[in-house]
């Protein structure tokens, strides 16, 4: 036992050690630091004020003024103003109380002006309906971008209005536009050709279009939920990226860790040096002893990044919908599914001769770890779907679906949760065995590289 955790110090301290190691851990922290206090420098530089013509071709006689009216850049203006208004109203006070120790809310002013862009300055032209098509969109072809010219054609359809007496139906407008027109202002324009049509038919129908509106609208509307605790507002941004959250969490610790662990046991054995390190200790004591190293180098990338979203969460005042025996899971899972990865990667690692060997047997363990990524939100979403019930209790899988389950909105039953667990282990126990086996024989053969039926050999002859 001394032996095994004199292999497993050396290992951990030989990974976390290097600068590579170190620089890695740090730089997503940094990267997100950088962000936030530079904020406000990313968004100084304004995109170029969008100045042209859009053009209408109007038979119904009812659009152009609309249009015009809902183009112009006071009301563009106006709608922006409520939109920051609508957007305050909705950030919570966690957020904004940061925003203001931190001395950003000018950078998140910034921010939105960037998404937004700068108001354009548009002319509305009307076009006798007798105007040629094509030469109408001539000016769209001779126009080059962020140049003022006619940008947009609009052609209302002659039943845009009233229903056409053929079928009874609804016409609509073409929309013809110059190479390259920022997309927002295409939404723009898109967005009041359907305020204005719809305005014009309800005035057609002889109806007030305020009254319309009030019927329509309804208040947007915060939910609630209800534990036995009691209530809290519903946060429904975590509650989607929650399980995403963790399930990236559990990957890169387990990744990092089991990663390593094949990296070191290629380079050792290309190198000769473990055959020197088998002449002081055992090949099962030098397996688990890089094993238990690696899985303190995964734990400790584990502890680094969830303590930052604990403290994120703490920061935004939300960490009180977050229930915190999920951590404990957090662990548990990283626990099984790291000692499961890292033994089939401790195997591959000391199977091959160099790490483009190594590529061919670990594609179908990354193919498998990859399925709970790809499939987190249909999990998530359906917790207790056939495929997530039965995927919590496959191995090597189980432990990121059965976490995923865990931080959705609806959480598996007890007895499934520890089920799980009790798989998990076993798994342990089948995965370790199979290592040994391959670890045995595999450790000190070089030559032709193994495939998977020779894995199966070497483990019927250790």
């Amino acid at each position: 036992m001394n032996k095994t955790m004199h292999v497993a110090i050396r290992e951990f301290m030989a990974t976390v050690a290097t600068k590579g190691f170190v620089i890695g851990l740090v730089v997503l922290p940094l990267v997100i630091l950088i962000m936030i206090l530079g904020m406000r420098y990313l968004f100084t530089d304004d995109a170029p004020r969008i100045e042209g013509e859009v053009a209408v071709i109007d038979p119904t006689g009812e659009i152009h003024e609309r249009v015009q009216e809902y183009l112009q850049p006071e009301a563009i203006a106006e709608r922006r103003d409520d939109f920051q208004e609508l957007i305050d109203e909705n950030t919570p006070e966690g957020i904004k109380q940061l925003s203001q120790t931190a001395g950003t809310d000018d950078a998140r002013a910034l921010a939105l002006n960037a998404i937004l862009g700068q108001v354009p300055d548009l002319d509305v032209v009307e076009l006798p309906t007798s105007t040629d098509l094509e030469q109408a969109k001539e000016p769209l072809r001779q126009g080059k971008a962020n140049e003022p010219g006619r940008l947009a054609l609009l052609v209302v359809h002659d039943n845009a209005i009233t229903k056409s007496a053929e079928d009874e139906s609804y016409g609509k407008y073409d929309l013809f536009i110059r190479e390259k027109l920022d997309d927002r202002l295409v939404d723009e324009i898109k967005t009041g050709m359907w305020n204005a049509i719809v305005d014009a038919r309800v005035s057609n129908a002889g109806m007030d279009r305020d009254y319309i509106d009030s019927l329509t609208r309804v208040g947007r509307v915060r939910s609630r939920t209800v534990t036995a605790g009691g209530e809290k507002e519903t946060n429904e941004v975590l509650n989607a990226l929650l399980p995403m959250a963790f399930i990236a969490l559990l990957f890169a610790s387990v990744m990092t860790g089991g990663q390593s662990l094949m990296t070191t046991m290629v380079e050792e054995k290309s190198s000769r040096v473990v055959e020197v390190m088998l002449s002081a200790v055992s090949p099962m004591q030098m397996m688990t002893g890089k094993i238990i190293g690696q899985m303190f180098v995964g734990f400790l990338v584990l502890l680094v990044y969830s303590g930052m979203g604990i403290a994120a969460l703490i920061s935004f005042a939300v960490l009180g919908m977050v229930d915190l025996t999920l951590l404990i899971y957090l662990f548990i899972f990283y626990l099984i599914a790291y000692f499961v990865i890292a033994s089939l990667l401790a195997a591959i690692g000391a199977a091959v001769n160099e790490m483009r060997e190594a590529q061919s047997l670990m594609g179908p363990v990354m193919i498998v770890l990859m399925i709970p990524w790809i499939l987190w939100m249909p999990i998530s979403r359906n917790p207790n779907s056939t495929f997530a019930v039965v995927t919590s209790f496959l191995p090597p899988i189980n432990p990121f679906v059965m976490l995923t389950r865990l931080t959705s909105s609806s959480p598996p039953p007890m007895w499934q949760v520890w089920l799980s667990i009790a798989i998990g282990v076993a798994s342990i126990y089948v995965a370790i065995w199979f290592a040994a086996k391959v670890f045995r024989v595999g450790v000190l053969m070089y030559g032709k590289p193994p495939n998977f039926a020779t894995l199966i050999k070497w483990v019927r002859m250790a």
